[in-house]
């Protein structure tokens, strides 16, 4: 059973799938009930429950490199931080550098005059899309929800806040919409490698699965690039990546449970009583030894 809490808690509380639309993301990812994708992504190599507790203790500030993502996705999902332009060419200018960190204190995206043009440039691509441009149809779906439910496996409570959903008959499709500098094919396959999206697919369909139990869910990859013309690649991710992204997630909660259980957050290695051996990557191992050790 999906439940609606009443608005105004921050936090879910330890029961039932719950489906929220009334969370803010800064409340959304201030809750320490529940785990997201990028937490269990951080728990696994090449991060390390260490570094993902100081990580998620200590939240990082605003990040220039994110500033046009989030002004992007606020156009074509009508949803996230407002923006405040920035009128100057650059941040050269101490004025200029105090509106943009007033803006960030106020909870808005700073953007310079280009900026602003490039996002709302990026924006229309997505509309004129043949395939994205319907999937984000204004009132055609919901604009990041925030879906928590628990894990029957370990007891973990997660959450998941897909960027929109549309409920069709028979059908929950997620779309994720995601801003990066090349949005060629083999960029994204590369992308989906490094940043671990195949967790995030797996998570965010069993999420959905969980809380609104449809008759099928999909989800659906839509990159684009942040340079003129501003391409788009759509994809769904292959079944076995899925699978190896679903493993991966249970690998990452029963870690995430047992640190939660004992209050020890171990580093790469863990505790060692010795010096343990390290050697290159095996790709480079196998072939400096063919050519080297003759």
């Amino acid at each position: 059973m999906t439940v609606t809490t009443d608005a105004g808690a921050t936090t879910a509380p330890a029961a039932g799938p719950i489906v929220r639309d009334d969370l803010t993301a800064e409340e959304y990812h201030a809750d320490r009930t529940s785990i997201s994708s990028s937490g269990l992504r951080a728990l696994l190599a090449p991060g390390c429950p260490a570094q993902f507790k100081w990580d998620r203790d200590n939240p990082a500030a605003p990040k220039r490199e994110f500033d046009l993502g989030h002004a992007a996705h606020q156009l074509v999902l009508g949803e996230g931080p407002e923006f405040r332009i920035i009128d100057y060419p650059d941040y050269k200018k101490t004025a200029a550098q105090n509106q943009r960190d007033e803006a960030y204190a106020l909870g808005l995206v700073p953007l310079l005059p280009k900026e602003h043009d490039q996002v709302q440039a990026m924006a229309e691509a997505i509309r004129r899309h043949p395939i994205a441009g319907p999937l984000f149809t204004p009132g055609s779906g919901r604009a990041e929800l925030s879906i928590f439910w628990t894990d029957p496996a370990t007891g973990v409570r997660c959450r998941i806040r897909p960027d929109w959903l549309k409920e069709l008959p028979g059908l929950a499709l997620a779309v994720d919409y995601k801003t990066c500098r090349d949005a060629s094919p083999d960029s994204v396959s590369r992308a989906i490698r490094d940043h671990s999206y195949h967790q995030q697919d797996a998570l965010y369909t069993d999420g959905i699965w969980a809380a609104l139990q449809p008759e099928d869910v999909r989800f659906v990859f839509v990159f684009q690039s942040k340079q003129a013309p501003y391409l788009i690649t759509v994809r769904e991710l292959a079944q076995q990546d899925r699978d190896i992204g679903r493993a991966r997630n249970e690998r990452a909660l029963r870690i995430y449970a047992d640190c939660e259980t004992t209050g020890i957050w171990p580093d790469w290695t863990g505790p060692i009583t010795e010096i343990p051996t390290i050697s290159m990557p095996s790709y480079d191992t196998l072939r400096q030894a063919e050519e080297y050790l003759k």
